[in-house]
């Protein structure tokens, strides 16, 4: 602005400062973090109890607000860009001050959110749910998710912070490390030993049928010792679920190939031919590159860590004496 030799004032030419971006509506970005935990708009809008048309306009108008992609599509669903990433942490601390509304006051360190982990069913009861309880009792706020799932590593592991699989995983885009071993045997109910005698060989062995897996549906390479040491063993019950394999046994479907730490907790059971049937399998876990940026990520890998290393001894099937050696006494 200037002034005239008469006192009066003249605007000049000025840029004004433009105008402040909108900010996300909040409602929207808790609706991107339901999409990135599933993987999937329906499965999103099913937990939100809302539509799919919804979810997808929502998403659009939090894309205009922030200016660019926040979701990518892949083989395995909808997966986050690195503008997602950033709104998802966002969408994260929304969650976690709602969360405080309604519950008790937030304490000095306090995780909150909700990680999802995915892992095998004998993992997911005995290592991850004891370590996830003991983890909770010292952080209420958090909210732990299991997926009980046994398969490779996911190539694009949209909706997921933690796997946990039986072997060596060969995956892009992520972090991965060995978490510990276990170990698998034959085992029989002393019922059923009783009935059909106890193998003291492998010929012997190979006359009684197996409870296992599906063979044509399992999906990890690790785990076909079975068809590999005993390759004429005729199958009895085949179960996707390694619960279904300990209770078959325990129930006299036919011999089992347990992990330890499953069938030792039976005194039911009894493991045979030790020597020749002792394989022992690595547990890796698999991380998306920036998960353990995120606390309650971090703070459940540690638990696991810790859970899986003080259960080795049970894991690797490590019997009291006198129940290896296929004794019905």
């Amino acid at each position: 602005m200037t002034t005239s030799s008469h006192g009066m004032c003249i605007i000049a030419d000025m840029t004004l400062p433009s105008a402040p971006a909108p900010l996300p509506n909040p409602d929207d970005l808790l609706i991107l973090l339901a999409v990135a935990r599933t993987g999937r708009f329906t499965t999103a809008a099913d937990g939100l109890d809302l539509n799919h048309t919804t979810v997808s306009r929502r998403i659009a108008a939090l894309e205009k607000a922030l200016g660019g992609r926040l979701l990518s599509k892949t083989v395995g669903g909808w997966e986050l860009t690195d503008l997602g990433t950033r709104a998802a942490r966002a969408a994260e601390g929304v969650e976690s001050a709602v969360a405080l509304l309604g519950g008790e006051a937030e304490k000095p360190n306090q995780l909150t959110g909700v990680v999802r982990l995915s892992a095998t069913d004998g993992f997911s009861a005995h290592v991850a749910a004891p370590a996830v309880a003991a983890l909770r009792r010292r952080h209420p706020l958090l909210r732990v998710e299991i997926v009980t799932v046994t398969r490779r590593a996911l190539q694009h592991r949209s909706g997921l912070d933690i796997e946990i699989v039986v072997g060596e995983p060969q995956v892009h885009r992520a972090e991965a490390f060995r978490l510990g071993h276990y170990m698998l045997g034959m085992y029989a109910s002393r019922d059923y030993l009783a009935d059909y005698g106890t193998p003291t060989t492998v010929a012997e062995l190979t006359e009684h049928p197996l409870v296992y897996f599906v063979d044509s549906m399992l999906a990890v390479d690790d785990l076909d010792a079975p068809r590999r040491l005993v390759p004429t063993m005729r199958d009895s019950i085949s179960s996707t679920n390694v619960f279904v394999h300990v209770e078959a046994t325990r129930a006299g479907a036919g011999i089992g190939f347990l992990p330890c730490f499953m069938a030792d907790q039976h005194p039911d059971l009894v493991r045979l031919l030790p020597d020749d049937f002792q394989e022992r399998l690595p547990y890796w876990m698999v991380l998306r590159p920036d998960s353990l940026c995120q606390p309650a990520v971090a703070a459940v890998v540690d638990a696991l860590r810790r859970q899986t290393a003080a259960y080795e001894q049970h894991l690797l099937g490590r019997p009291a004496a006198g129940r290896v050696d296929g004794s019905v006494d």
